[in-house]
């Protein structure tokens, strides 16, 4: 890289999400493997009021919250992005203009010049939905991962699972419940969901790292997990249980998307599915194979199926795609689509491609040079009617 101008990266994360902690877990994975040869790291947090710093220290306030699943503390700089289009600039939003910390000039020689790409490891609400995406259109920057239409598909479960299910691709029989609609019935909607069976999985709508989730045996018990689930979003879903098999498939790319080898979950500890407990707080509360112990057939159509959900939902950059399958793999199911998957250290998306000959500073490198690639395709594009002479 010698004689040649380091790409300079803002790396978002925090967020106002209930997944505000996981990604600050993502986030020091993903500050602390980029090669700091090819990429200048513009660090942002995200504090859960919504507030943006420069965090000129990210590796040591990531170190201190992460592990401990702590919400960002932050000692940064207040700043703000001015979204002009292709002349977007991060600004100081401290008193007088200026940062009134000790590392001023850290600040002040960072916040010079524009950003050429982001990455948001933002999951969840306000980060993974659109939101921030739609933010990054108007100011023209390039960034990693799914469009705005993209992000939102992916994170409301509901659409998403209309649109694979119109595709053909096999999703699980489940019920979409409306805040509204069971505050107003509440009789009605449990004999709708009796009629899926027992078990069933409660979830909120749009939200993930399995954050109010819960498996349901009875009526008696569908009421409380309705009112857990709507305590996080307006609309649940209530869906039907296809217990034996969790299986992850990673996949990379914008018009010509490629899929991981299949990795699998197996949930351990007496936990009865890959609940947040299982994931993030019991270190023994679950384990990845990878790859997993599968058929040739099977893996080809997990990996045909991956992809094919990535194109139908209209992804690009990468999505982590989660599968339900019976023990014998007679009945296999999208389970949901990830737009900005986990990069913590036990996160399935970037294991499952260092498996598959991607190492994480490689798969970094990847998905930067993808958000650049759509941006220069985009940019070829007329945004002003120009007849044709």
């Amino acid at each position: 890289m010698s004689g040649r101008r380091r790409i300079r990266v803002g790396v978002l994360f925090g967020g106002r999400s209930g997944e505000h902690e996981i990604s600050l877990r993502s986030a020091l994975t993903v500050i602390a493997a980029i090669d700091r040869r090819r990429y200048e790291v513009v660090p942002i947090g995200i504090s859960r009021d919504g507030r943006w710093y420069l965090e000129t220290d990210a590796l040591r306030t990531l170190g201190a919250a992460a592990p401990r699943l702590a919400a960002l503390k932050s000692s940064g700089t207040p700043i703000s992005l001015l979204p002009y289009p292709d002349q977007h600039t991060l600004v100081t939003t401290a008193a007088n203009g200026r940062p009134a910390s000790a590392r001023a000039a850290a600040a002040r020689s960072i916040l010079r010049g524009k950003l050429d790409v982001i990455f948001p490891v933002l999951h969840g609400s306000f980060g993974e939905d659109g939101t921030v995406q739609g933010l990054l259109e108007l100011a023209g920057i390039p960034y990693v991962s799914a469009g705005v239409l993209g992000s939102a598909i992916g994170m409301d479960k509901d659409v998403q699972k209309r649109l694979l299910r119109d595709a053909g691709l096999p999703v699980v029989r489940y019920l979409a419940v409306r805040d509204i609609d069971y505050r107003d019935d509440p009789a009605a909607i449990r004999r709708r969901a009796a009629r899926l069976g027992w078990p069933l999985f409660v979830k909120p709508n749009a939200l993930g790292s399995s954050i109010g989730v819960s498996r349901v045996t009875s009526a008696r018990a569908l009421a409380r997990a309705l009112e857990e689930a709507l305590r996080y979003d307006r609309k649940a879903l209530i869906e039907a249980a296809c217990e034996g098999r969790e299986l992850e498939c990673a996949v990379l790319g914008n018009e010509r998307p490629a899929a991981s080898m299949v990795g699998e979950i197996v949930v351990r500890g007496g936990h009865r599915f890959y609940s947040y407990e299982s994931k993030y707080v019991d270190q023994q509360g679950a384990a990845i194979e990878i790859p997993a112990h599968l058929p040739a057939r099977a893996v080809k159509r997990l990996r045909e199926l991956a992809v094919a959900a990535f194109v139908t939902l209209e992804l690009r950059g990468m999505a982590r795609v989660d599968f339900l399958a019976r023990p014998d793999l007679r009945e296999i199911y999208i389970s949901e689509v990830n737009t900005i998957p986990g990069f913590t250290a036990i996160s399935m998306y970037p294991k499952l491609w260092e498996a598959s000959g991607l190492p994480l500073g490689k798969l970094i490198d990847r998905l930067i040079a993808l958000a650049l690639e759509d941006q220069r395709a985009r940019r070829r594009l007329k945004f002003t009617y120009q007849p044709q002479p």
